[in-house]
């Protein structure tokens, strides 16, 4: 029955749930719009309050500079926070700690404090060779008696030598590397007319009968075969006899506890490269590469340094084009102010991000480089989204009105892609990101997005707000002089009517209008680029771009690789990057020592265990106090499988008290049992090293899960450890893992944002968009050769913002418009939120090209992730989606007003009352 009754169908039909749904998006998308109107009337009606505030504020917090700090600990900010290599670390640091082995340090086994390393290489010849072995020697003894003065000056100055600093033995003797014992006894050798001992590799033996592993103190060795013959560099069997070597290795450790001695140790390792800087000039045969411990920090922090004038005149770029792409032709319209004003809210709002920062106590380093050109991407999009919507308003109107019209079609477009920025950043900042570094820039930025936003709102409309005055005032854009009317500017020259050519109201109503007739940028994408992006024999072509450039992008995906090493962050040649690069080529053959350490009480008594624990070390080149004393004890026809106690009491009172395996006692821990009983071995270590090749970090990644796997299903409990591990444990996913979940908080937000949009097929277009860019930046990354680091993760998360700055208004634009062809609304949304994607690239290019120019690993990987999101996106957004909307979903038909509906005029009266003129005239909408 009320089926029947048209009325009450027709209202059924609209209590429907789709219907509601549309109907809540209309409410709350209207609410959305008056409540920015109102606010763009506020804030028209304040600009004095909203200009200068900002300004002071800016002007107070910068003035926090004098406690800028600089982060120290690099190395903790590069490796994973939470890994299983760092708990293993402090397990070996607790059971065998580096003043234990008083007999020797194997390089690299544990994490040292302060240390001097040096890489000696020939010109010509080996380092073996008597002349360069007798430099060599010279140059030790000369580190060795080098002395730093603390404090410089002053009665209670003090002189200290590395022999006050340096780890001692158990004789008070400083422990130095055994390769300098060996070339000592060589020397000696020589010196008195005897046979030179033979030195193998990679493990010797010295004059005591003590074994040594040198692998990592002598570097491209070339060892004789079994007839004589020369092997290659790095190559041959377990203690094969060295025939020459192009490198040498030697490192120092000191002492640092306390305050009082860290600067003492400090000092040294300044003074230690001074030293070294002078022997090379002196002996130019010799190449000299050193490394401390402070040199990753010095050279990572470099970056910026090396990054302050070009920062400068990445700004300096990027004002010019800025005032250039706010400029028209008419010179009453045109507002290059705001290029410049736009540019120096976005310095104002990094400037109070960074004086918050400075006295809540954070931390600088050089990854923050990229924060400037997060805000400058949001920062100037908004600007000039905010200035194309300027010129789409009415002359007629009053300038409150004109701006409050402004914030309701820009500002919540602008809010959403904030939104999507602070969630993005703000969870990749969370306690859930594993990388520090990446915690401290997505918080450092999500504060910056935030007050730039802020800015914009108060401090850039303002200034809006002060240049419409002007262009009501009939006043020169850029010298706010008053332009005379066309009567009075035929007399005089032409230069001069070049220079304040205008058009009036009165003549504006009859042509057309004058921002379309004087805007470069503007008039191209009308009359010339909308046109030829949707002719139908484009599109097929367009396509084809888009399947290329995601074939592109899946090459380089499916080639990601990780960027695990910390002196990829560093700049170029710098002392830590020459010394990576030393290593790498005379050092590469042999993995850094990794420590096998069993912690737990194990019967090495029993065949099957130590069957076991020599078939776990089968493979590797090993220092094993196991199998020297399995050897020993077969050597004295002594059965291996005894009784705990008789295996024991021959370990500790016949092995170790031999001077050949006297130093395997600081590789076990006895544990005392009961009285009169012999002790158990409570834990032990033993020294493995891996043959390596070119990929030798991706190697030692897989030993690591190799090993690992092994230590859960054997009988004896073991854990593997080199400091090396903090950054190969669980990286990629200690990486990844803040890109995962930004896009997940993108989607998460895109599903909410459907709520007020009108369409919300917007937010599917959207995330698809981001996905793509996305996907697109990462494999293009890989194929320029970028490596997923810290570095390139935070670009990455960056771009999601970027591109929906980008992206997000034309998809509303295009969205938002009903009734007529796909074509003539993408040609309309290309116009009015394609040319602001356009002027921000063309300014955003600018400030990236001086960068490019920084001798950085750093800003290298960041010159070239920034350049491919501003390519992807940009398009994205002039090219595929124009494309793909013309054929795609939204459909253009739903929705239309009844016939005759769109044919209705409403009348308005509007009076305006201003300074020039008043208006009351009868405005057809």
């Amino acid at each position: 029955m009320l089926s029947s009754a048209p009325g009450l169908s027709g209202r059924w039909e609209r209590l429907e749930p789709r219907p509601r749904a549309r109907m809540l998006r209309q409410v709350l998308h209207a609410g959305l719009r008056t409540s920015f109107h109102a606010l763009g009337r506020f804030v028209a009606s304040h600009p004095v309050f909203f200009a200068s505030t900002p300004v002071l504020l800016s002007i107070l917090l910068g003035a926090s500079f004098s406690r800028y700090r600089v982060e120290e600990d690099v190395e903790g900010m590069l490796a994973p926070k939470h890994s299983l290599a760092k708990i293993e670390g402090n397990l070996v640091d607790s059971l065998f700690p580096v003043n234990r082995s008083k007999h020797a340090l194997y390089s690299d086994l544990q994490t040292p404090g302060r240390y001097g390393r040096v890489i000696v290489t020939t010109r010509k010849g080996s380092v073996l060779d008597p002349v360069h072995l007798d430099t060599i020697l010279k140059l030790h003894k000369r580190i060795y008696q080098m002395q730093v003065t603390v404090p410089a000056t002053g009665v209670n100055s003090y002189n200290y030598s590395f022999s006050y600093l340096c780890l001692p033995d158990d004789k008070n003797v400083c422990i130095i590397d055994d390769i300098i014992r060996a070339m000592e006894e060589i020397q000696s050798a020589r010196t008195a007319n005897r046979s030179v001992p033979i030195l193998r590799y990679p493990i010797t033996q010295l004059a005591d009968g003590r074994q040594a592993y040198i692998g990592h103190q002598l570097g491209g060795v070339q060892g004789w075969g079994p007839s004589g013959a020369v092997r290659g560099q790095g190559t041959g069997a377990r203690g094969e006899g060295v025939r020459s070597a192009r490198a040498l290795q030697l490192t120092y450790y000191l002492q640092a506890h306390g305050s009082l001695m860290d600067r003492v140790a400090s000092q040294w390792e300044k003074a230690f490269c001074a030293e070294l800087q002078h022997f090379a000039a002196l002996h130019p045969k010799l190449g000299l590469y050193p490394s401390t411990s402070s040199s990753l920090r010095t050279d990572f922090q470099f970056s910026s340094v090396l990054a302050h004038r070009p920062l400068l005149a990445s700004l300096g770029a990027c004002g010019v084009l800025a005032v250039l792409c706010c400029s028209m032709r008419d010179c009453v319209r045109s507002k290059p102010w705001l290029g410049l004003l736009a540019l120096l809210s976005v310095t104002l709002s990094g400037l109070t991000a960074a004086g918050i920062l400075n006295l809540t106590g954070a931390t600088y380093n050089s990854t923050y480089l990229g924060i400037p050109f997060v805000m400058l991407g949001h920062g100037l999009f908004g600007s000039f989204e905010m200035l194309s919507s300027w010129r789409r308003t009415r002359e007629d109107q009053h300038v409150k009105e004109r701006v409050a019209s402004v914030f309701e079609d820009v500002m919540l477009r602008f809010s959403g892609s904030t939104m999507l920025h602070l969630m993005t950043l703000g969870l990749a900042a969370s306690p859930l990101t594993n990388m520090e570094a990446v915690r401290l820039f997505c918080r450092t930025a999500t504060l910056s997005v935030t007050i730039s936003y802020v800015y914009m709102l108060s401090f850039y409309s303002s200034c809006l707000v002060f240049t419409g005055y002007l262009e009501t005032g009939y006043r020169h854009g850029c010298f706010c002089r008053r332009v005379p009317k066309p009567d009075r500017l035929d007399s005089k020259p032409a230069w001069y009517r070049c220079l304040m050519y205008t058009r009036y109201q009165d003549e504006a109503q009859t042509t057309n209008p004058p921002h379309e007739d004087s805007h470069l940028l503007l008039g191209c994408v009308r009359r010339c680029y909308g046109d030829w992006i949707t002719n139908t024999y484009v599109k097929p072509f367009v396509v084809l771009l888009y399947l290329v450039y995601i074939s592109f992008g899946l090459m380089g995906f499916l080639q990601v690789t990780q960027g695990s090493d910390p002196s990829a962050l560093v700049a170029m040649d710098t002392a830590t990057v020459l010394y990576t690069r030393a290593q790498q080529r005379y050092f590469s053959s042999y993995s850094p020592v990794i420590g096998f350490y069993i912690y737990e009480s194990a019967p090495y008594w029993n065949a099957s265990v130590q069957r076991d624990l020599l078939e776990y070390a089968k493979g590797f080149q090993r220092i094993s106090w196991l199998e020297a004393y399995l050897n020993y004890l077969s050597d004295r026809n002594q059965s291996t499988s005894q009784p705990r106690e008789n295996f024991t009491h021959t370990l500790r009172h016949s092995f170790l008290r031999e001077p050949q395996f006297a130093h395997f006692a600081d590789d076990i821990i006895f544990a005392e049992r009961g009285q009169g009983e012999e002790p158990d071995v409570a834990a032990s270590r033993i020294f493995l090293v891996a043959k390596t090749t070119e990929n030798k970090r991706e190697e030692m990644s897989v030993l690591l899960d190799t090993l690992r796997r092994l230590s859960l299903t054997s009988r004896v409990r073991f854990l593997i450890f080199n400091p090396s591990f903090v950054y190969l444990d669980r990286y990629a996913a200690a990486v990844s893992s803040p890109l995962r979940h930004s896009l997940l908080a993108v989607l998460f937000l895109l599903g909410l944002s459907s709520l007020a949009v009108m369409e919300p097929l917007v937010s599917v277009w959207l995330g698809l968009t981001l996905l793509s860019v996305q996907f697109g930046v990462l494999g293009f990354m890989t194929l320029w050769g970028v490596e997923l680091d810290c570095m390139s993760v935070l670009c990455l998360i960056s771009a999601l913002g970027h591109s929906a700055d980008s992206s997000g208004p034309l998809l509303c634009g295009f969205a938002s418009g009903q009734g007529d062809s796909r074509t003539r609304w993408v040609r309309v949304a290309l116009e009015r939120h394609g040319v602001p994607s356009l002027q921000t690239l063309i300014c955003y290019s600018a400030a990236l090209v001086p960068v490019s120019s920084v001798r950085s690993n750093l800003t290298r990987t960041l010159f070239r992730c920034l350049t491919l999101t501003a390519g992807c996106s940009v398009l994205h957004t002039l090219a595929f989606l124009p494309t793909l909307l013309t054929f795609l979903p939204p459909s253009k038909t739903q929705g239309q007003r009844p016939e005759g509906e769109g044919q209705r005029q409403e009348v308005e009266c509007v009076e305006m009352n201003d300074s020039t003129r008043v208006v009351d005239q009868i405005t057809t909408v």
